[in-house]
């Protein structure tokens, strides 16, 4: 017989685990990551940063206390909190990217420990390529180093936005005052040359714990956060919701006929149901019906989150095509200029073609040219015929097809690429797109282009997408309408009691078809031309039919 249960009983510990997980789930998440010169104290730090905040479990410590002891490293080396291998703990050195999670009651943050040797600029892009904020490392004993100048300018170039200078080692000087001022004025000195923006400069000793976790008792003059109070505080600024939606579509799902939807993972945006999209390199236009996810659908989804959306057209969309907001469309363009991060031992032949992976797709590319390299050590632009591993440098690429993207600086998703080596399938080089090559065109220099005219072709040249507009029984307002598009580099043509095929038709040239007819019109417009005009322009305009001039690059070879 089941026992009786006692009615008294709560369960107000379910609840508080329910609210634990909603708390936990509720924070934002900061990812950083740290860089420095060999012996700077970076794996010292982060020991130290997960230790006082304690976020280490009770076997770790009781682990690494032996590993010390038999190293005769002190009570405790915080390092070997972060070096993962055995084979880097006997050497004493960290080779390869660490990650590491860790929370507290404010914010969850994730670390990526990278080598400071120049030789791993490779790992360092890495680590830094996701991060919201990058920790600089500085030996006060040794001041500014020129590994100190690549790391940040490394960072800058990855667009990390918060920057923290941690001079390091304070105790082994005393904590002097002065030492940490004059690296601070040569530092912001230097980062004033590069794209970075205002740093954080802190005195710490990540030994003895000074200003790691709770402000230093020795360095009273230094009156900021400390170094974990400054991660908890560093606004996060959330790129990807704030930017265009972008959604590259990795796969088409039809598990039967009466279902078509593309699954990928949201690069940037937002998008709801209604919303107007356009999808490349189509150029075709129409909403999203739905949002799907396992869960069930949502009435709202933003990066990076994984859905497979439905359209209320069936559209020809394959893997490797990008569904993109109405209003604010990608650029396109075959040639562009991006700064590449050379990581493979086989140097860049720029002779050779290689494989360009973008997104979900993946392309042909060539090197038409090398701009420069950057000298890791003195930061000049250096004249180059190829790039070796760990090297960096400035390419005008050309690929096989049009790519569609945003520069790197605005969409870090779109914005970036990979190259990799089509005989060994090794990555060679990671890369971040600048801005498309403009190129001044006359009729003098017109360059013949092989192959069909593309829509995605169309969208660019006439600046707008291909619609059917239904006007009613007003030719006038049609003839006014033909005008202001056409000043304003329009492709359009007015028809009269046209059916559906004949619209079809002409909307696959490109145009913008003005239909007057004898069936009402698309909205409720003034009885005024002109007003009528200004009505139907702005709603072109607000729609995504008429897009913005800036919003398009055209550049050589699209």
């Amino acid at each position: 017989m089941a026992a009786a249960v006692d009615p008294t009983l709560k369960f107000e510990p379910v609840f508080e685990i329910e609210d634990f997980l909603a708390q936990e789930q509720a924070k934002d998440l900061l990812r950083f990551t740290t860089a420095g010169s060999v012996d700077d104290g970076k794996s010292t730090l982060i020991g130290r940063l997960l230790f006082d905040s304690q976020n280490v479990y009770e076997d770790q410590i009781k682990a690494v206390t032996q590993a010390s002891v038999n190293r005769s490293a002190g009570p405790i080396d915080f390092s070997l909190l972060t070096d993962g291998l055995r084979a880097e703990r006997e050497q004493g050195i960290t080779i390869d990217v660490a990650y590491r999670y860790f929370a507290t009651a404010r914010r969850k943050f994730i670390i990526a420990d990278t080598p400071g040797h120049e030789q791993y600029t490779r790992n360092m892009a890495t680590g830094a390529s996701t991060a919201d904020l990058a920790i600089i490392l500085i030996d006060a004993r040794n001041g500014v180093l020129p590994q100190s100048r690549r790391h940040a300018y490394i960072a800058s170039l990855l667009g990390i936005p918060n920057f923290i200078i941690a001079v390091n080692k304070m105790d082994a000087l005393d904590y002097d005052e002065e030492v940490f001022r004059a690296i601070e004025a040569e530092f912001t000195e230097f980062l004033s040359n590069i794209s970075a923006p205002d740093a954080y400069f802190l005195p710490i000793s990540a030994l003895a714990g000074d200003n790691v976790v709770r402000p230093s008792r020795n360095m009273r003059w230094f009156n900021g956060p400390s170094l974990l109070e400054h991660l908890e505080r560093v606004p996060v600024y959330s790129r990807t919701r704030a930017t265009p939606f972008r959604f590259p579509v990795q796969r088409v799902v039809r598990p039967d006929q009466t279902f078509r939807g593309y699954a990928g993972q949201i690069a940037s945006g937002v998008i709801r149901p209604g919303d107007a999209i356009l999808a490349f390199p189509s150029g075709q236009r129409s909403r999203v019906k739905s949002i799907e996810t396992f869960d069930g659908p949502l009435f709202e989804a933003v990066a990076p989150l994984s859905v497979t959306l439905t359209l209320e057209d069936e559209l020809d969309i394959s893997r490797g095509d990008v569904i993109a907001s109405a209003q604010q469309v990608p650029e396109v363009a075959r040639q562009f200029e991006a700064g590449v991060v050379w990581l493979n031992e086989r140097p860049l032949d720029p002779g050779r073609t290689y494989l360009l992976k973008h997104t979900t797709q993946t392309v042909t590319a060539e090197v038409k040219a090398i701009r420069h390299r950057v000298n890791i050590t003195s930061l000049e632009r250096e004249a180059a015929d190829t790039l070796e591993m760990n090297s960096i440098g400035v390419l005008r690429l050309e690929t096989s097809r049009p790519i569609y993207f945003d520069p790197y600086s605005q969409n870090r998703i779109t914005g970036s690429f990979i190259l990799i080596d089509p005989e060994t399938n090794a990555t060679s080089g990671a890369g971040m797109i600048r801005e498309a090559i403009v190129v001044e065109r006359d009729k003098r220099s017109i360059v013949r282009k092989q192959g069909r005219v593309t829509p995605a072709e169309r969208i660019v040249r006439n600046r707008h997408t291909a619609a059917t507009v239904s006007l009613g029984p007003r030719p006038q307002l049609a003839a006014v309408l033909e005008r202001r598009l056409f000043d304003t580099s329009g492709a359009v043509a007015i028809v009269e009691n046209a059916d559906r095929t004949t619209c079809a038709v002409l909307e696959n040239a490109g145009l913008l078809v003005l239909l007057v007819s004898d069936r009402p019109a698309d909205w409720n417009l003034p009885e005024d031309d002109e007003q009528a005009a200004d009505r139907v322009m702005a709603i072109l305009h607000d729609s995504g039919v008429l897009l913005p001039q800036e919003e398009l690059i055209w550049g050589e070879g699209i």
